[in-house]
């Protein structure tokens, strides 16, 4: 291994309405082959106020090689541990392995979002976040004072990839996703010692379908590394409860108290009919959806006129659709059918990811949006926020490509030990499974209420089911979307929750 040390010294600022100060060491230490035969790694030192406690810390920022059963590397996953000094004993410190979705995402939106040391600021909205310069501040709500954390890039995300003879097929797929991932954390608790440490998986979309997946691969088998706690973050267990397919009704259930949501936020509904309580409003937006919407769509044409007309006439009211667009529909709306409907009278479409955004549509018939607003609104702050950081904080001296979202293709979807053969993916078993054979083992499901994408109710249906040990399990709700941090207030209360939920706090 060739070995480098660099010595730098980081003189940070941050903006005036940052009130929380972040002190960089002035060490930083790189290690890296220049050939691509080691794996390149950078280390860090540095300070953070967060949760009340001034935490000194090492980064770790680096790859760590897959091997094959010959010994060859075959993958490389690129991952930040952030470690906190002055814990001698493993069994005081947890750890939380952290990851997002996509499939294909990398882990900036949780890492520069809400539970890094630095994150990234964006404007008071829901608004467009723009262009560059985009402020990077001290971040007070990270979990750096209840534990140390791993955010993992999986193979074809971040700087991740294949090596030598390795094929993206044995790591593009639920069931080898997970594998991947596992050995990826068998290999850091044997580097840093941590096997006696309490241990969480934190995943945001389809990283809690990781995370259900990562169960069954952690804890199944002799040789288990039983897990503590995960927390599910926009949460897709059962992808038919939001799929709304040709033929699964079921789907329409799991929207509909979500595009009720939506349209209340956007005040497409009689708000005084509910005495302009919004929670009473989605309590009974939910009890439509199951006793009288589910029943009339499985009734299909065998429902009278009068039944169809009075349900039709309900989800109206509850989605601030017309009745006759409703009726038109057969009851069954789409969802990006319903993100370019709401405002339509506005020449808007509503956001997927968050539906409190809008974006202006050039045309004014169209069925579907030109794209998702919520998404355009903030991937560009988070992607050079992201890469500033490596570059500027960490030292990370990488010239590749560095892949936030979308760089993953033929995703195996084969989960049929997870939830029966059938065409969506349910992987609730596996959680349910786990809780089952790990008397210890606590979920924490964090909703957003204008998710779209992973919307509330369907995991409100899948986290009923009667495998769930409930006594075990927190669902909480929050005022945004899908990535509920990018709103301040639910910034903080997400972090808090989350903390609490680490602490085991009742």
């Amino acid at each position: 291994m060739i070995i480098r040390t660099l010595a730098a010294i980081f003189l940070l600022s941050y903006s005036g309405a940052c009130a929380v100060a972040q002190e960089e060491d002035k060490s930083q230490e790189a290690v890296a082959a220049k050939d691509g035969s080691e794996p390149r790694r950078y280390e860090t030192k540095a300070r953070v106020t967060a949760g009340g406690a001034n935490v000194a810390y090492r980064v770790i920022a680096g790859e760590t090689f897959i091997e094959n059963d010959k010994g060859e590397p075959v993958a490389s996953i690129f991952s930040t541990s952030y470690i906190a000094d002055g814990f001698a004993d493993p069994r005081e410190r947890p750890v939380a392995f952290i990851f997002n979705g996509g499939p294909g995402s990398a882990s900036l939106w949780l890492h520069m979002g809400v539970f890094g040391p630095k994150r990234v600021r964006l404007p008071e909205g829901p608004d467009d976040d723009g262009a560059a310069p985009f402020d990077l501040i001290a971040n007070p709500e990270s979990i750096i004072d209840v534990a140390d954390m791993v955010f993992i890039d999986p193979v074809g995300t971040g700087w991740s990839k294949t090596l030598g003879e390795g094929k993206t097929d044995e790591y593009w797929g639920v069931k080898q996703d997970a594998a991947s991932v596992r050995e990826f954390i068998r290999r850091w608790l044997v580097e840093h010692k941590r096997w006696n440490s309490p241990k969480y998986l934190i995943g945001e979309s389809y990283g809690t379908t990781r995370s259900a997946a990562l169960l069954e691969a952690l804890e199944s088998g002799w040789t288990d590394i039983a897990v503590n706690g995960v927390v599910l973050i926009s949460t897709v267990l059962n992808f038919g409860l939001d799929a709304t397919d040709a033929g699964n009704d079921v789907g329409y259930i799991g929207l509909m108290p979500g595009y009720a949501a939506t349209a209340w936020y956007h005040d497409k509904v009689d708000k005084a009919a509910w005495g302009g309580d919004m929670q009473r409003f989605l309590d009974e937006a939910r009890a439509f959806a199951t006793d009288d919407y589910m029943p009339a769509l499985l009734k299909g044409q065998l429902a009278s006129a009068a039944e169809r007309e009075a349900v039709a006439a309900k989800l109206a009211a509850f989605t601030g659709l017309s009745e006759s667009y409703v009726t038109r529909s057969n009851m069954r709306i789409p969802l990006r059918r319903f993100m370019r409907e709401l405002l339509r009278d506005e020449g808007l479409a509503v956001g997927r990811l968050d539906s409190r955004f809008t974006g202006v549509e050039a045309d004014g018939v169209g069925e579907n949006p030109e794209y998702d607003p919520s998404a355009y609104g903030i991937d560009a702050a988070y992607t050079a926020g992201m890469l500033d950081y490596f570059g500027r904080d960490l030292g990370v001296d990488i010239a590749e490509p560095y892949t936030t979202l979308g760089g993953v293709r033929g995703w195996n979807w084969d989960a049929e030990d997870g939830g029966g053969q059938n065409a969506y993916v349910n992987v609730a078993p596996w959680v349910e499974r786990a809780m089952r054979q790990n008397r210890d083992l606590r979920v924490l499901s964090a909703n957003g209420y204008y998710d779209l994408a992973t919307p509330f109710f369907g995991t409100e249906m899948t986290l009923a089911q009667p495998g769930f040990d409930r006594s075990r399990l927190t669902i909480t709700y929050y005022d945004a979307g899908h990535m509920m941090y990018i709103h301040q207030p639910s910034l903080e209360a997400l972090a808090k929750d989350v903390r609490s939920f680490i602490r085991n706090e009742p």
